[in-house]
């Protein structure tokens, strides 16, 4: 049993050189790069709050467990361990877990599923039955991480084809951008590790960690806008971006305008 707390136990190591920087840190630049999820979390939740007292106080759960996300991604890093492994791609299972319980389209359920307490009691089941399997057969995350993640993109795919809201559409270009060069990134440290080695360039997981952090500011912003939308227009959503609304890079979140009932393009 104590050998799965044990540096190194875990059949994953990155490109990055092992104890470079210190002997109690096996990756320490990827280490460090978590801290990222300390910086924008606590930012987007606060930000969040306007939208999540309106809607519901459960979306702070999303960015709450963000922070988790950092914890054991800081501590994989720091050991590649197999617990911390299990422990960072577990955590991610979750956050994707309750975005999707919280934000997917009630008219997109399944027909044996009647309202959004059923269909998040559904998830629920489905994420602890594979938190549970995934320490008996560790590649079952990875199945349910690829399923939620592929089911939200073709769901916000379907949402954004009748959108019109120009900030919107650019929002979903620039998460698209973010998200793409971030895989880029993971898959280029992990598979082409021996081309980043010759060019003495093995940060590539460290910069998806930052990449990563803030798509998913962009990303869960738009989708919890397109949200807003259908199940509170009256609140009258609007996309801005902090800390300055006119400025070209920034954080993305809803502010919400009015109470007036209305209809919007998306």
């Amino acid at each position: 049993m104590a050998g799965v707390f044990a540096y190194e136990s875990s059949e994953v190591d990155w490109c990055e050189d092992n104890y470079k920087h210190s002997e109690n840190v096996v990756e320490y630049f990827n280490t460090m790069s978590s801290f990222i999820f300390f910086v924008v979390s606590p930012i987007m939740l606060y930000l969040f709050h306007p939208y999540a007292r309106e809607r519901n106080l459960a979306v702070h759960l999303v960015w709450f467990m963000m922070i988790f996300v950092g914890l054991f991604s800081m501590y994989f890093h720091m050991t590649l361990s197999y617990v911390g492994q299990m422990l960072d791609e577990i955590s991610i299972l979750w956050v994707l877990a309750i975005g999707y319980a919280l934000w997917f389209p009630r008219r997109h359920f399944p027909f044996f599923v009647k309202d959004r307490s059923s269909f998040s009691r559904m998830v629920l089941v489905i994420t602890i039955f594979t938190t549970l399997s995934s320490f008996i057969q560790p590649t079952v995350n990875a199945y349910a991480l690829n399923c939620f993640a592929i089911h939200i993109l073709y769901s916000l795919g379907l949402e954004m084809r009748s959108c019109t809201d120009q900030r919107a559409l650019r929002l979903a270009q620039a998460s698209i951008g973010l998200w793409v060069l971030a895989i880029f990134c993971w898959i280029s440290d992990r598979f082409g590790c021996s081309v980043w080695k010759k060019l003495n360039f093995c940060y590539l997981h460290g910069i998806w960690h930052i990449l990563i952090v803030v798509a998913t500011a962009y990303g869960s912003t738009l989708i919890a806008y397109l949200d807003a939308n259908y199940e509170i227009p009256h609140s009258l959503p609007n996309l801005q971006y902090w800390p300055r609304d006119n400025w070209a890079l920034g954080l993305p979140y809803i502010a919400l305008k009015g109470t007036t009932k209305t209809q919007k393009g998306c």
